[in-house]
Order: C-alpha cells, then structure tokens, then sequence
C-alpha cells in the first residue's frame, strides 16, 4: 500500500551539509528523512518558496516536456530502498491514457510533482524498512536538542509546507 506523503521541511544535516528532505505521512505523526543532491534540494526549495527563475530549470523543462507531449503527471512514489538508497517512480497518463512509469530518484521525482501539482507517495514497505522513520515527537525532541548548534537552513515550521 502506498502512504500519501507532503513536504514537511527541506533542511541541511548538521553534521555533513547534505540537503534532507523530510515527507510527512498525511495521516499520522510517521516522518520520512532522505538525503538529497545540493541541486535537487535547490530545485524543491525553489518551488517551494516560489521563486521563479529567470529561465527554466531541468525539472521545469521536464514538467514543459511531459505537458507539450500531452502527456500528465498523475503521482510519483518512493518505491523502495536498498542499500541506503531510496528508488521512486514517476506515474504519468499518456494522451491516449496510457499508463507510463518512468524510474527516477526520489529528489528528482519530488521536484516534478511539486511543478506538476500532483501527490506523492511513499510505498509501506519503504516506510518500515527505513531506520530513519521517526515519530513527530522524535523530531521535535532531536530538533529542540540541536537548537543551539545551530540546526542550519530550515525551511518550514510546524505546518506542512505547501505543494
């Protein structure tokens, strides 16, 4: 089963610099952390903040691409994780309604749906196999406690951001 998930923050980890994005089940408390690329989260924080750039970026060329194609993205889902490596699919519905799957990373995948308007999702399994799903109080309690190391670069606060 697939759990609809929305952006909860984009923020960078402390102890490596590397950009995480965390998704936020709709329904519960459950929050999922995955490491992305500078560029990605560049392209995520972006959308989310509404920032348009002067010329279109490669997620914004996709999203034109698939749109011009008359094609339409319908979800994109995190699928699965091996190795500490999240896989996602992008689902899309051709002009003559054709299912189409493309594979994608998960960053990438979250930055087209966010310019495409549409939901994302996170598979169960992926879910219960990440060590790092945490409850909202977990990360409240983790967040509060580096307070004054000076968490950097958080985007969001209590509410989920928009998509």
């Amino acid at each position: 089963m697939d759990i609809e998930v929305k952006i909860r923050g984009l923020m960078m980890d402390p102890s490596n610099g590397t950009p995480i994005i965390i998704l936020k089940d709709v329904n519960s408390d459950t929050m999922l952390p995955i490491w992305v690329g500078a560029y990605e989260a560049n392209a995520i924080a972006l959308e989310i903040e509404k920032i348009a750039p002067q010329r279109p970026m490669t997620h914004d060329l996709l999203r034109n691409l698939i749109i011009e194609m008359g094609a339409q993205v319908v979800r994109v889902v995190v699928t699965d994780l091996r190795d500490n490596t999240f896989f996602a699919i992008i689902e899309m519905r051709s002009s003559v309604d054709e299912l189409i799957l493309l594979d994608a990373r998960p960053s990438d995948a979250i930055a087209l749906a966010l310019r495409a308007d549409c939901p994302i999702f996170v598979s169960e399994e992926v879910i219960s196999a990440s060590r790092n799903t945490v409850e909202n109080t977990d990360v409240r309690e983790s967040a509060s406690s580096v307070e004054d190391e000076e968490w950097p670069d958080v985007i969001g606060e209590a509410g989920d951001l928009p998509m």
